[in-house]
């Protein structure tokens, strides 16, 4: 009885565990299947086809060169996503900003979401608004729930695009706020950029039909999971539901836009120019409300 030979593969040495998972996320985010082994005479290694050889090699390196610098973008879930602990930042920016506000009273007075104001041309408020809060706790739940979800989201989309992204829906969130109350509505926090960094992670489940079509039950439950965990963060009583629910709903519109762009986490200049962005819509609306506070 004859059998057929095994498919030719080709080794590439990896060194460690953990480097042996880096790289394998990275060949399957280019459509390379890879499998992981630990030989007891060479160690870790990844096995892929002979074929894809080449092609395998040249992502891994250039992957090498985007991340030689930076450790900060480390996979989590079985190497199923990244976790960029870069998010770190925008708690430290979120903690300034707690502190001028806990030091100045009108501090906050001209950077919260105020609904007349608003509506008076004072459009700096959906932005300023996202880095106040009302007091420690608030602050703090922000603070843990934003570093975990807004580390995923970066990781997924890149650290700046990422962050950005997050920082836009959060102010849709507010205008979405805004429309639906009185001019008498006054609203402030960091909970819509969190819902809108869950809203960006929601969209990733389905586009990974694209490369498995067969993979409906993994999309269905992404989104499932998505809407329960808006369920038990964003739908607490006493908070700014519609904040939220617009910070999620505008994350996952942004979340299958930026899906459509390949290998965007791995584009540096994409990340310079959103982060540019990124500290661009922080600082100048924070200079046209402080004016008005002068």
């Amino acid at each position: 009885m004859e059998t057929s030979p095994a498919p030719a593969t080709e080794i590439i040495p990896t060194r460690t565990r953990q480097r042996a998972m880096d790289w394998s996320l990275v060949l399957a985010s280019q459509g390379f299947e890879a499998v992981i082994q630990n030989a007891p005479d060479t160690g870790w290694q990844l096995h892929v086809a002979a074929a894809d050889g080449e092609r395998a090699r040249a992502a891994i390196e250039q992957y090498r060169v985007e991340n030689r610098r930076w450790r900060w973008r480390q996979p989590v879930f079985q190497g199923r996503a990244l976790f960029d602990s870069a998010s770190g930042l925008w708690v430290l920016l979120t903690a300034a900003f707690f502190g001028f506000n806990a030091s100045a009273r009108d501090f906050r007075l001209v950077g919260v979401l105020d609904g007349g104001a608003l509506a008076h041309g004072e459009w700096w408020r959906i932005f300023t608004a996202e880095v106040l809060h009302a007091d420690l706790l608030h602050f703090a739940s922000n603070a843990l729930f934003g570093f975990l979800l807004l580390g995923l989201a970066m990781g997924r989309y890149g650290t700046c695009v990422g962050l950005l992204s997050a920082y836009l829906a959060g102010a849709g969130g507010n205008v979405f706020s805004w429309l639906l109350h009185s001019e008498a509505h006054r609203a402030l926090g960091a909970s819509g950029v969190v819902m809108g960094a869950l809203g960006l992670l929601v969209p990733q489940s389905v586009t990974s039909l694209r490369d498995n079509p067969r993979a409906v039950r993994l999309a269905f439950g992404g989104l499932a999971g998505g809407i329960l965990l808006f369920v038990l963060l964003g739908s607490s009583p006493g908070t700014d539901v519609a904040a939220h629910l617009g910070g999620f709903a505008t994350g996952i519109f942004i979340g299958f836009g930026l899906g459509l762009i390949p290998k965007l986490e791995q584009r540096p200049l994409v990340n310079l120019v959103a982060g540019i962005l990124l500290a661009w819509l922080v600082i100048w609306p924070w200079m046209m409300a402080l004016q008005t506070r002068g």
